[in-house]
């Protein structure tokens, strides 16, 4: 015999039906992009790559003022945009109020960039 202050066995209460989360299917009471804005304030080291060289110990010593690095891009060919070191996007350079920017043409897609990770 169940009594009015117990639980027939089976039987989900208020506080255990809050504590197990909405039902499946039923709709969140916080939506997927909430529960991840605990990493929004995480800082990420984002670079643009104009190209590369590489360089002999005495040619580096050589350089001084006015000399010119010849890098392994062509003229007009997209920049690489790193985020932590990983490729996310590719660009061209852009000059907004009188700083240097980047356009972005590209985003790496998602698969691109765990293929990369690889």
């Amino acid at each position: 015999m169940t009594t009015a202050t117990e639980t027939p066995p089976g039987a989900t209460t208020e506080a255990g039906r809050k504590a197990a989360g909405p039902a499946p299917g039923s709709a969140s009471p916080a939506p997927a992009a909430a529960s991840m804005e605990f990493i929004l304030d995480v800082p990420l080291e984002v670079t643009v790559e104009l190209g590369r060289t590489k360089l002999l110990v005495h040619e580096l010593l050589k350089l001084g003022q006015g000399s010119v690095v010849e890098l392994s891009k062509l003229a007009g060919e997209a920049l690489e945009i790193f985020a932590n070191q990983k490729l996310i996007a590719r660009g061209e350079a852009v000059v907004s109020n009188d700083k240097y920017g980047v356009r972005l043409t590209e985003v790496v897609s998602p698969t691109e960039r765990i293929e990369r990770l690889r």
